[in-house]
């Protein structure tokens, strides 16, 4: 059987897009793994926020925040953004980058960010609220899209970690590392950190997706943590942390290059990531219960790719998605489901342009250098 296209990769990225085609064409989605979604979906800080990923991604998390609260799958949180005096530069940076996006961000009096983060330090003065930031129920999420795919005849297929591939008689020949084969007429790069070797193996040029380790630990602190405190991230970038059950999650927000792996957390990050929380409040920290990485991954311009590659034909492109692709799925899956299809935009990503993500991009870089 010849399928009409073949989805490479089964966590968010590729469930959602998986889920978007199957009412109008056959298709197969392949996991290397035992378990769907085992890497970056599986371990997602879990939170959908406006201006996380930058301004270029602005249009797809926002287009995709209606159907997130439709389905049920956002809780109310709010986020904060934190910094010191010196950091008020960076604050008015930072919002003058978000005008015009529709984004709402507020600023906030010190009397009220005291009595939003127990315990802050004086010295965190600066702040401001994106009050539209919500937890994510990314599980559910996932699992929303695969019974979406299943209902609508997606053939989905693990332990399936593609060795070869290769293109004869308008079809892709796509072999399995223990020596099974499938057919399909346009393959789907949806791999995540393995996007560039998938483009390898189908003589495709890589486009320079990288992975970069990121690290959470959960901690019991003392008080526990409020169910209503906000997502808090530090204006500079040096952590970010959110509650969960009264326990906290800790990110020291680092993104330490890696190659394409089963990602596992460094000590010394979970070190740096205690040290700086700290330095923000005099919670005490009881213990560190958990603690995991995950990798994100990152085209050069660091926006994602969605595109057919003009250089090969039938191979399309669905990767760099970052930390922003569970918050950004609905919209990405849509958008991506109308370029394979050939179909035009509706609601939710009319104010969305396709060019811009388009792998296109970089072949018009490398062509003018």
């Amino acid at each position: 059987m010849i399928h009409d296209i073949a989805v490479i990769g089964a966590g968010m990225a590729g469930a959602s897009l998986a889920a978007e085609l199957a009412t109008f064409a056959r298709v197969l989605l392949l996991e290397a793994e035992d378990a769907l979604g085992y890497h970056a979906t599986g371990r997602s800080a879990a939170f959908w926020e406006e201006c996380y990923g930058g301004p270029g991604v602005v249009p797809l998390t926002r287009a995709s925040g209606a159907y997130l609260a439709e389905h049920g799958f956002l809780t109310p949180r709010g986020a904060l953004y934190i910094g010191r005096a010196e950091d008020a530069a960076a604050m008015a940076e930072f919002r003058a980058t978000y005008e015009g996006t529709g984004v709402r961000i507020e600023r906030l009096a010190p009397a009220s960010l005291d009595a939003m983060i127990p315990q802050i330090r004086p010295e965190w003065s600066e702040a401001l609220h994106q009050p539209a930031c919500a937890d994510i129920d990314v599980a559910g999420l996932h699992q929303h899209y695969l019974a979406l795919a299943r209902r609508h005849g997606v053939e989905i297929v693990t332990r399936a970690r593609v060795a070869g591939l290769a293109r004869a008689d308008d079809a892709w020949t796509i072999t399995g590392a223990r020596g099974e084969t499938w057919r399909a007429a346009t393959i789907v790069n949806a791999a995540g950190a393995w996007a560039d070797e998938v483009a390898r193996l189908a003589g495709v040029q890589p486009v320079g997706i990288a992975p970069f380790r990121r690290t959470v630990a959960v901690l019991r602190v003392d008080p526990p943590a409020p169910a209503d405190l906000p997502l808090v991230l530090d204006i500079n970038g040096g952590f970010y942390f959110k509650p969960d059950a009264g326990r906290l999650w800790l990110s020291p927000h680092d993104e330490i290059p890696s190659e394409p792996c089963d990602a596992a957390p460094e000590e010394l990050d979970v070190a740096i990531a205690i040290d700086r929380f700290q330095h923000v409040t005099d919670w005490r920290i009881a213990a560190v219960e958990r603690r995991w990485a995950g990798l994100r991954s990152f085209a050069p311009d660091r926006m994602p790719v969605y595109g057919f590659d003009r250089q090969a034909e039938g191979f399309f492109w669905f990767a760099g998605q970052g930390g922003f692709g569970i918050q950004t799925a609905p919209a990405a899956a849509r958008l991506g489901a109308q370029a394979l299809l050939g179909q035009g935009a509706d609601a939710m990503t009319a104010g969305i342009d396709p060019a811009v993500y388009s792998p296109e991009r970089f072949t018009a870089a490398l062509q003018s250098a």
